[in-house]
């Protein structure tokens, strides 16, 4: 299944950027392609709409640098369609003040 294939592509596509920490989907669960006995979270195609992409960011860089760049490269990748990347979180890293 073709669709199947180029989710994946994208959810490794945006995995593959240092500046996500990993895919999310959504408050609901919402953001996600459903296939035959599993699911890619954080990716949604749809024939007729835009791409959907859920992530949670590091805070190594602004994060809207980091939405242009996935959104640049995923719509290349999509021949123009239009790509809605959704931040859903950060994730602090190593840079968290500790408890105590």
């Amino acid at each position: 299944m073709p669709e199947q294939h180029t989710a994946q592509e994208l959810a490794d596509a945006v995995l593959a950027h240092p500046s996500v920490a990993r895919l999310h989907g959504g408050a609901f669960g919402e953001i996600a392609s459903y296939f035959p006995g599993h699911r890619i979270t954080g990716v949604r195609m749809s024939e007729d709409g835009p791409v959907e992409i859920g992530v949670v960011l590091r805070l190594d860089r602004p994060l809207t640098e980091t939405v242009d760049d996935l959104r640049g490269a995923l719509a290349e990748r999509l021949g123009g369609t239009r790509v809605d990347i959704h931040v859903s979180d950060v994730d602090a890293g190593d840079d968290a003040p500790e408890a105590g």
